[in-house]
């Protein structure tokens, strides 16, 4: 079977092609490329989720990694991806591979390839792998005995949380956590952050409940991404909780979510506008924004008032990173809710994220409802829907773009269309602060929809429209 790594790394369906000898063949090939980039000999890192069979697959990638003589970190239990990743840098490490499939169903897993800096691989090295995975046969496979392997140092078992943790604490301010404790409930979705929020929480004052902190790689059956309705649990819990908030994070938590005090879903949007506004205005920071193409135009409003350099990238943290790692970029995030700050590495981190909300809202001394409702009266109102609608057959994504460009409309429900970006898909921007999002999958016959308005009607109007153009197509 060919293999092909997306905007962040390859993913399939385990026993069908994930298996375990796709696995040590792209391991093979990733060992060459380390070899490669980082020479004989060269330290790697691994680490997996909670997903079904992540601990044995990154069993196997680190026998074929240290099969080619490099030296493996082999996480010793499930940890975050961002955890992992902190770890490259912290260990000074060529890269490393990370065994998860994200927010993705549980019937998927993957890998992740990171850099040296801990963020994800450029897509230049990506294809190198590919390469050197498609150069045909016969196809070499180094692999280690394992114990072998521990008893020679070749493959090395370690913890990356106090690593972690310890860098977490110069990201944040414990004392302003600790000075107004309260109550939070934590989801981890049964994934990989599980303990990792409660952990930091000690010794604040902060009572918190965790849910869903078990081991199971199934995830209770949903999809392990921190939207609704896969946060009804959590919704449940703040109702029954008589005054906290919540935080959740995805299967690998390098993405966050949350759910105020009356259970309402707090969107990756809200969560990055209030990181933002609260760097710059309580912490007196200042640096350049970075934000995706799906992102809130609160973000634009905010940037305005302080005169922050503002970028806007296609969808994928991966371009965020790549900004991160040219410029001095204060805050990064995406509508799917991966967000970085200055200081931590190019990777979205629903663990730091998830602490950095609880801290503001301590400083505050206010509910996160309350916060919320002033943020939406100075920079908002804010109105957000996205749909994924199908297609009654292909089309390639070039093709899509150019009609949605040449076929651009002078204006949709009574607001004039005052701009039209091809950045990622095709973007109308229009006369009352609304803008609508429409972006071909590259890989399916879907149409991704985005639609922002200060009105809620008018969100309903653009995915209207965006509807009629699948229709349509």
């Amino acid at each position: 079977m060919s293999i092909h790594f997306g905007t962040d790394g390859w993913r399939a369906v385990i026993s069908e092609d994930f298996t375990f000898d796709n696995v040590r063949r792209v391991s093979q090939a990733i060992a060459e490329f380390f070899i490669e980039t980082g020479g004989a000999n060269a330290n790697i890192v691994v680490g997996f989720d909670t997903r079904f069979l992540s601990d044995r697959y990154a069993v196997e990638v680190a026998r074929v990694l240290a099969g080619n003589n490099l030296h493996v970190d082999l996480s010793a239990a499930d940890a975050p991806t961002p955890a992992v990743s902190f770890a490259i840098p912290d260990r000074r490490a060529a890269g490393g591979v990370m065994i998860t499939a994200s927010h993705n169903p549980p019937r998927y897993n993957g890998i992740k390839l990171k850099a040296a800096n801990g963020g994800s691989a450029l897509s230049e090295d990506t294809q190198r792998v590919e390469a050197l995975l498609d150069r045909g046969s016969p196809f070499s496979l180094n692999i280690a005995d394992l114990e072998t392997a521990l008893a020679a140092n070749k493959i090395v078992r370690f913890d990356p949380a106090p690593a972690y943790e310890a860098h977490l604490e110069r990201l944040l301010n414990r004392s302003i956590i600790s000075a107004k404790p309260g109550r939070v409930v934590v989801d981890a979705m049964h994934g990989a952050g599980r303990d990792y929020i409660k952990d930091f929480l000690n010794d604040t004052g902060w009572q918190v409940v965790q849910i869903r902190g078990d081991m199971n790689p199934g995830f209770g059956g949903i999809h392990p991404e921190p939207i609704l309705p896969h946060l009804n649990a959590l919704v449940d819990a703040v109702k029954d909780s008589n005054g906290a908030f919540g935080l959740a994070t995805d299967g690998d938590a390098d993405r966050t979510g949350a759910v105020d005090e009356d259970g309402n879903f707090v969107s990756p949007h809200v969560i990055f506008a209030l990181a933002l506004r609260y760097l710059v205005e309580i912490r007196g920071l200042r640096g350049s924004v970075v934000k995706t193409v799906s992102t809130t135009r609160m973000i634009d409003r905010i940037c305005k008032v302080h005169d922050l350099k503002l970028h806007e990238t296609p969808v994928g943290f991966n371009h965020i990173a790549d900004l991160m790692t040219k410029e001095d970029v204060l805050i990064g995030g995406e509508e799917s809710g991966g967000i970085s700050i200055r200081g931590h590495i190019p990777e979205g981190d629903g663990v730091l994220m998830g602490l950095l909300l609880l801290e503001i809202v301590a400083h505050a001394g206010v509910s996160l409802r309350e916060l919320i409702a002033d943020l939406q009266q100075k920079y908002g109102p804010h109105h957000y829907a996205r749909k994924d609608l199908p297609l009654a057959r292909p089309i390639a994504k070039k093709d899509m773009v150019a009609r949605l460009m040449n076929d651009a409309p002078g204006s949709i429900n009574g607001a004039a269309v005052t701009e039209v970006r091809s950045l990622d898909g095709v973007k109308y921007l229009l006369s009352d602060d609304s803008w609508l999002l429409i972006r071909p999958s590259g890989t399916e016959p879907v149409l991704r929809v985005y639609a922002e308005s200060p009105d809620r009607a008018m969100v309903n109007a653009l995915l209207a429209y965006g509807e009629s153009v699948a229709a349509h197509a």
